[in-house]
């Protein structure tokens, strides 16, 4: 029979109470790292009893299949995520040994997306030798644990000994994806929360992630962008059905203090908003928003956006199923505040919550909401038809070198819609360029092309304009 594994020493049994076994684990514990004049012994005995301690939890699991960790291409540069060792909160003893693998909570996937959310909202710096004010290292496999709200700060070879093996078609948001690199397992190895598919070929995600330099959520490609072959999906055991959101921490019963809030039902909530909803005006989580989701916060957002000028990225009102128009027009949003990179994309998080509900920053276009129409003192020549939409002028009024009222009612109403980001100033009498191209970006959000979005208003961009 072939030996699969092999040490040639053992740490002490982690249950056991004796002074030796104690004394032994709390001087390879506290051990000095060996570019700081500790002894390489020390480490490399801590690193097997960790792939140990993997290998435990994989039996405990039932998985099988988990038993082998694939060996990524010695090609493959290693994700800039070292971790630190298994650690009480605030980088104190672990408690419980093994027995860890039992003494769990029961957490929902609400819960895990709401407390990974905190972390990135508030952008907690990379480290595998400190703690965030949860008491949770600030390293990926620390997130992890602070995620699933674990007792101690796990390490990347210990959390599949907390999590049942799954496949690729059964993940779900809160379920995790781990790299082990047995060639590099402290430096080479690394793990993501699964936040949902961000596309229906299922070929990327959204994932959460403790990296340099701080945490973030980005849509990635399925499995990561280097060793994808070697990240194997997992799902905590202790996982709870159902649920609302919220930053509870399960194994304390307290707040977290990550930020995420408690889930408000907008129909229901006493507070007040400024967007004109009535609606209560906390954030409902990041977990209502994305690719799967449906629910009435997500109509509550495109009204909001459509407010701000986000209407041209709808072909028809906005409803409870997730949208690339949603998704634009957030990003639309989030890019007229100046914002960028993982602050733009896409995605609402609480900030861009709070500027929508508030009535904050800059309408999609730019500029502060438009302030009240003054109507025009010339009057049409012809009556309004019974529909509301003022006739058509003629498309002499409407050209380089041309000054009259129709140029301003075509530049006011162009605002109003949310195309007048090439206004330098308000809309005025006298054609201009900015009057050309925030017409032609109205028809271009028509799906028109060509001599159809040329800039200049016809009768049937009079028509959809006004109507």
């Amino acid at each position: 029979m072939t030996r699969l594994l092999e040490f040639d020493e053992v740490e002490p049994d982690t249950d056991c109470i004796c002074p030796g076994c104690n004394a032994r684990r709390r001087a390879r514990l506290h051990a000095a790292a060996v570019q700081d004049g500790g002894h390489a012994a020390a480490h490399s005995v801590r690193r097997r009893a960790a792939v140990l301690f993997a290998a435990v939890g994989t039996v405990l699991g039932g998985g099988a299949a988990a038993a082998a960790v694939p060996t990524p291409s010695s090609s493959t540069p290693a994700p800039r995520t070292p971790q630190g060792e298994v650690t009480g909160r605030f980088g104190g003893d672990p408690t419980g040994g093994t027995a860890r693998l039992q003494a769990v909570q029961g957490i929902t996937r609400e819960q895990i997306i709401a407390r990974a959310q905190g972390w990135v909202d508030q952008k907690v710096p990379y480290s595998m030798s400190t703690y965030w004010s949860d008491g949770y290292r600030q390293d990926c496999s620390g997130y992890v644990s602070m995620a699933w709200g674990l007792a101690a700060s796990e390490t990347t070879w210990t959390l599949p000994g907390l999590a049942d093996r799954i496949t690729k078609d059964e993940l779900q948001p809160g379920d995790v994806l781990i790299f082990n690199n047995p060639s590099n397992p402290q430096a080479g190895s690394h793990v993501t929360i699964f936040g949902g598919w961000a596309d229906a070929a299922r070929t990327s995600y959204l994932a959460y992630e403790q990296t340099s330099p701080t945490t973030t959520r980005r849509t990635t490609p399925y499995a990561y962008w280097s060793n994808s072959s070697g990240y194997l999906p997992y799902r905590y055991k202790a996982l709870s059905p159902g649920g609302t959101d919220g930053g509870t921490d399960p194994g304390t019963g307290t707040g977290t203090g990550t930020g995420t809030g408690s889930s408000t039902d907008p129909g229901t909530s006493t507070g007040t908003s400024s967007d004109g909803t009535g609606q209560g005006t906390a954030f409902p989580g990041a977990d209502k928003f994305g690719p799967g989701r449906s629910n009435e916060y997500i109509t509550r957002l495109g009204q909001m956006l459509v407010q701000r000028g986000g209407g041209r990225f709808y072909s028809e009102g906005p409803g409870p199923t997730w949208g690339e128009a949603d998704r634009k027009a957030t990003e639309a949003f989030q890019l007229a505040q100046g914002w960028t990179g993982a602050e733009a994309d896409g995605l609402p998080g609480r900030d861009t919550w709070d500027f929508l509900v508030n009535g904050k920053g800059k309408n999609i276009g730019g500029g502060s909401p438009p302030p009240p129409v003054t109507p025009p003192t010339t009057t049409p020549p012809t009556t309004p038809p019974a529909t509301g939409v003022p006739a058509f002028p003629g498309v002499d009024k409407f050209a380089p070198g041309q000054s009259n009222s129709y140029v301003q009612q075509l530049g006011e109403q162009l605002v109003r819609k949310g195309f007048g980001r090439y206004y330098s100033q308000g809309p005025g009498p006298r054609w201009s360029e900015s009057d050309r191209l925030n017409t032609r970006a109205f028809q271009l959000s028509l799906g028109w092309s060509g001599d159809e979005a040329d800039g200049y208003p016809g009768p049937d961009t009079w028509r959809r304009l006004f109507g």
